[in-house]
């Protein structure tokens, strides 16, 4: 198993920062990938930010040159660190893992509990 904690959401005015962090711990064997989903009132889940064992990122076209995802593979902890923040990345922010746990081949993906955003004009 694969526990999720997230924190750093909150309400800020359009043109600030927030910065999001995921921990995840549990029985881990390797992690293939970690990311930031959101979903806003009525609208489907979407990938906000993803980054690979590798080290490689990818972001939401929405996004890019705004928000930055990074890793800390020694606390498998990653951050999404959002800068000019716009009305329209008001979401519930989620926090995904992807990998292997200790004892068992399958490939498995956890999601955390959600964290709201909430950017105000």
């Amino acid at each position: 198993q694969v526990q999720l904690v997230e924190s750093g959401g909150g309400l800020v005015q359009a043109g600030g920062s927030l910065r999001l962090s995921c921990a995840a711990s549990g029985t881990i064997s390797s992690t293939t990938s970690m990311g930031w989903y959101r979903q806003a009132p009525g609208k489907q889940r979407e990938l906000v930010a993803a980054i690979i064992s590798g080290g490689s990122t990818t972001y939401v076209n929405s996004v890019k040159g705004r928000f930055t995802i990074s890793r800390d593979n020694a606390k498998n902890t990653v951050y999404l660190q959002m800068n000019s923040l716009k009305p329209e990345d008001t979401a519930v922010y989620y926090c995904k893992w992807s990998g292997f746990i200790s004892g068992s081949y399958q490939y498995y993906d956890y999601w955390g509990q959600g964290t709201q955003v909430t950017v105000s004009s």
